[in-house]
């Protein structure tokens, strides 16, 4: 079983920003090679780093550190006036964790999510193969949970167990239900599974 100690870490050359214009980016990955497990993957997220399939990496540019790991103190989580009221507005949603492998149901979520929300980005168009190599794991401990209506899906909240916490690893949801903000109740309600689990992120 490989340790931190004698990871090896490979930095991609720079290549245009996803989140700001006219900048250049730079990531460093966890060797592929690895074996990595939920220890070494809970150690690594101390570090910054974030999960993208089989892979670990984080941000590693030159001249802008404008990309931060943000983690949520489970204790200090205070929810505001909004987050109550979109807890209350989703209050009627039955949540359940669905096994965290592709199946038709979710693929077609994500696949009318990214055709919404991401038409112009490098997700579109969405594919089964970019489903599955995207959110599930040969080696994390991971779950979708899953967000349902009288039955029907209309978000998954793709999570990642960490000994210390959960790392919220992708949302996806119906686009045709703004008004429900399922993107942020997702979150608030991962916070929540912290506080049941005594997770303190």
């Amino acid at each position: 079983m490989t340790d931190l100690s004698t990871l090896r870490f490979f930095r991609t050359p720079a290549h245009s920003c996803s989140y700001l214009e006219d900048r250049q980016a730079s990531t460093l990955f966890v060797d592929p090679q690895a074996q990595l497990s939920p220890e070494l993957y809970s150690e690594l997220s101390l570090l910054g780093f974030r999960r993208s399939g089989n892979y670990l990496y984080r941000p590693h540019c030159d001249s802008c550190n404008a990309c931060i790991p943000a983690r949520v103190r489970v204790d200090d989580f205070h929810p505001r006036r909004r987050h109550r009221r979109i807890l209350k507005n989703n209050a009627d949603l039955a949540v359940n964790r669905e096994p965290a492998r592709f199946s038709r149901e979710l693929y077609a979520l994500y696949a009318a999510y990214i055709n919404d929300r991401h038409g112009d980005g490098d997700m579109y168009p969405p594919s089964e193969e970019q489903f599955t190599n995207f959110l599930t794991c040969e080696w994390a401990d991971t779950h979708f949970y899953g967000f349902r209506q009288q039955g029907k899906l209309v978000a998954v909240a793709v999570t990642d167990q960490l000994n210390d916490g959960l790392s919220a690893v992708y949302t996806f949801f119906d686009p045709t239900l703004p008004e429900r903000s399922l993107g942020v109740m997702a979150l608030l309600w991962q916070i929540e599974q912290c506080q049941r689990l005594q997770l303190p992120y």
